[in-house]
């Protein structure tokens, strides 16, 4: 152990006595289960699949994620460094942003230099959530009770908990739901239902193999380019188009108009057909591109509008055009594990929620806001503009978001958040 309670490069911090239990096993609930274990608390996972399979396509985390998962592993970088291996590194093609009818090349948006302390991750959600996993699970020695469906939540004098769909009781000391927008803690949380709404787009997607790209001489070019990234900005829509892992695998994704009710379900087979259809008069690439996807790999998923709640992606849901979903999920478990550890005991584990909802708020509706900024700054191009300016269009990497550090800023604010918490009574 050094004197900065280090070892092995790993935080190891006293012991709180604070029992954690975790609903969900997706990066939001394996992050805040991490931290929670690094934090000093005693946690658990409770996730309903009986199995958790590697499925799903691209998923993103900014500099502000990779600076949680650099401090994962027995020494700084462990972690991070064995998601970078299954990342897209972009440092020598950019981003290539086209015209969505003529296909021109506006302009090639450079990728900045990594940093080793805090990097940027873009690649297959299911391989990068069993790097994950694996950490959780099997080097941390965290418990996951797997097949386990929550009937319910609960909140006794306390004491919070779940309720197994086999009727078992589980107690601890606070309830972390990381399960998504249809959670059941939503109703608890809110005091009243509240149902996903439709932001009023969906995006198809799909992740694939190169075979028939290389089969055409037309799409071999972006396989044979190794790890590319191009998008097709256009009225309304936007297509965004990757090759990884040195070209072996592709993936996009095509935002549009969509106003499906999604209190049925959020996801569906896509149809190839709507898909080709919706770009007929784009750039011909992209109907190439699209046509070589088969039509099992396609999902049509639809995208609910904004909500805040405590800990998950799910729970404020994020557009794709923000590329922070799944990081701002991180960094409250994050903020959460930190605001438990800080509040000095289980008797003030109340003010800590609360001053965790308070700290989280504002970041996560300003970063929610990015995503529909993003989209209507692509989707009401004013191309006359952009002529005069190709950097307007490009994609925002704003600093605020990249720079912060959940961890440190829990840290420095939690004191004077947690007495406005006490002095307001709320």
């Amino acid at each position: 152990m050094t004197s900065n309670g280090t070892k092995n490069g790993s935080i190891h911090r006293p012991k709180t006595g604070i029992k954690v239990i975790v609903v969900g096993a997706g990066f939001g609930g394996l992050g805040a289960a991490i931290e929670c274990h690094r934090n000093g608390h005693d946690v658990e996972i409770y996730e309903q699949f009986a199995e958790l399979k590697s499925l799903g396509d691209i998923i993103s985390f900014g500099p502000n994620a990779g600076r949680i998962f650099h401090r994962w592993g027995t020494a700084p970088g462990e972690v991070a460094d064995r998601m970078r291996a299954f990342s897209i590194d972009l440092r020598a093609y950019g981003f290539n942003i086209h015209k969505y009818d003529t296909g021109e090349v506006v302009i090639n948006q450079r990728t900045p230099e990594p940093d080793r302390a805090a990097p940027n991750f873009n690649g297959h959600r299911g391989e990068l959530h069993a790097i994950v996993y694996e950490h959780a699970t099997v080097e941390l020695g965290i418990p996951i009770h797997l097949g386990n469906k929550i009937r319910n939540y609960f909140e006794e004098e306390g004491q919070a908990g779940i309720i197994l769909d086999n009727g078992e009781k589980v107690a601890g000391d606070v309830v972390l739901a990381a399960d998504g927008v249809r959670s059941k803690a939503r109703k608890i949380v809110l005091g009243y239902e509240d149902k996903p709404k439709s932001s009023g787009y969906a995006v198809w997607r799909a992740w694939f193999t190169n075979e028939d790209m290389l089969a055409d001489p037309e799409t071999a070019q972006f396989c044979n380019n190794g790890d590319t990234f191009n998008g097709w900005i256009g009225p309304d829509m936007h297509l965004l188009f990757s090759t990884i892992k040195n070209g072996a695998d592709c993936c996009w994704v095509l935002t549009h108009p969509d106003e499906h009710d999604i209190d049925e379900s959020w996801s569906f087979p896509g149809k190839l057909s709507e898909v080709l259809e919706a770009l007929k008069d784009w750039d011909p690439m992209c109907r190439r591109i699209v046509g070589k996807t088969p039509a099992s790999r396609l999902v049509d998923w639809k995208l609910p509008g904004g909500a805040h709640l405590v800990v998950g992606r799910l729970a404020h849901p994020f557009l794709p055009t923000s590329a922070q979903g799944a990081a701002q999920a991180v960094e409250d478990g994050v903020t959460i594990a930190t605001c438990l550890r800080l509040c000095g005991g289980k008797e003030h584990i109340p003010t800590a929620v609360r001053a965790h909802e308070r700290i989280r708020y504002e970041r996560v509706r300003e970063a929610q806001k990015t995503g529909e900024s993003t989209r209507d700054m692509w989707h009401k191009t004013d191309w006359d503009r952009v002529k005069d300016d190709p950097t307007v269009i490009q994609f925002p990497r704003l600093a605020w978001i990249f720079e912060h550090d959940a961890e440190k800023h829990a840290e420095k604010v939690y004191e004077e958040v947690a007495k406005q918490v006490l002095t307001d009574g709320a």
